[in-house]
């Protein structure tokens, strides 16, 4: 296996992984199945494998996931670089761009939340805090940057950064173009490659960082998913791949395998080798709850993208739709 490759997260100079852990699926409340002696495994042996980022957030399970990532980072102090999320004080993803911020993301709010996941994690200080949802009428508003600064200042958190809603990417345009945010992070994968329109050009020229999220789909560019796929009972997947989506996917993907020449089976690095692929990403994120995907997901961080003539290739399968939207 190949060594882990690292690239810098914009101007913070921090040095990440190509390949960080996206801790959703460890928060065992909208992904089900997971297994706490598992997910400490997978991140153990990613960790054994060079990967340094992991992003979680205090909505994943209401603290559960970054109980979890707590539990690794404190045993690997200062080689584990962690990042979390403030969710809305209410609670609607995505954002409305009619509600003020001072609604969302007061400065009381960002100060408690940071605090709880300073505790759930059972560290001083957190690497990347981030807005777990964001609309750029939110620029310029409220008092959510005066919290921002006097956390940084206590030593609460290191970088600022926002998660941006589904499907959304230029609806951070104004923030990042204002200089506050450090980090961005995205949904960047061969459907839906449109952060690399105006988004990943403006972070570029200002030294932002881009977390890609969901590289796989949701586990759809896996090829994995097929029309007689069932997830357990209470999953997210059965609202995202609902109705007649599971064989949309898969038909999808089987043209896209035939397209680049590969199988199914080579579907997974494919994808994640795309999100690679593009020189604004930081690190991509994808979901790991066993051993197995942490060796196979970090064992493609070897510096290397897809090549040219394969990524004119993905351009034709371009996918606009929204399946978090039932």
């Amino acid at each position: 296996m190949a060594p882990m490759n690292y690239r810098t997260l914009g101007r913070t100079g921090l040095k990440v992984s190509e390949i960080g852990f996206g801790a959703w699926g460890i928060g065992q409340k909208q992904w089900v199945g997971a297994k706490d002696e598992d997910s400490v495994a997978a991140l153990e042996r990613a960790i054994a494998l060079g990967l340094n980022f992991v992003d979680t957030a205090l909505a994943y399970g209401d603290g559960h996931s970054e109980q979890v990532v707590g539990r690794v980072a404190r045993k690997h102090a200062g080689k584990l670089l962690v990042a979390t999320k403030i969710p809305p004080k209410n609670r609607l993803w995505p954002a409305r761009r009619d509600i003020p911020v001072k609604e969302v993301f007061p400065s009381d709010h960002v100060v408690s939340c940071t605090e709880t996941s300073l505790r759930n994690l059972g560290l001083e200080t957190i690497d990347l805090q981030q807005f777990h949802v964001w609309t750029d009428e939110f620029a310029g508003q409220g008092d959510w940057l005066s919290a921002l600064e006097k956390l940084k200042q206590q030593g609460k958190i290191r970088f600022f950064g926002i998660s941006l809603g589904e499907h959304t990417p230029d609806n951070g345009l104004r923030l990042v173009a204002s200089g506050l945010v450090d980090a961005v992070q995205v949904i960047y994968n061969i459907f839906d490659p449109s952060p690399g329109e105006k988004l990943f050009p403006l972070c570029r020229k200002l030294g932002v960082g881009v977390l890609a999220r969901v590289p796989l789909d949701e586990g759809g560019l896996t090829g994995r998913v097929t029309p007689a796929t069932v997830f357990p009972d209470g999953d997210f997947r059965n609202s995202y791949f609902s109705g007649d989506r599971k064989r949309q996917v898969f038909e999808r993907v089987q043209r896209i395998a035939a397209d680049l020449g590969i199988g199914l089976e080579g579907m997974p690095e494919a994808a994640l080798r795309f999100a690679l692929s593009h020189p604004a990403v930081s690190t991509v994120i994808p979901g790991m709850r066993s051993v197995r995907n942490a060796e196979a997901n970090c064992g493609i961080a070897d510096g290397r993208g897809l090549p040219e003539e394969q990524l004119r290739k993905l351009e034709s399968h371009r996918w606009e739709r929204n399946f978090y939207v039932n």
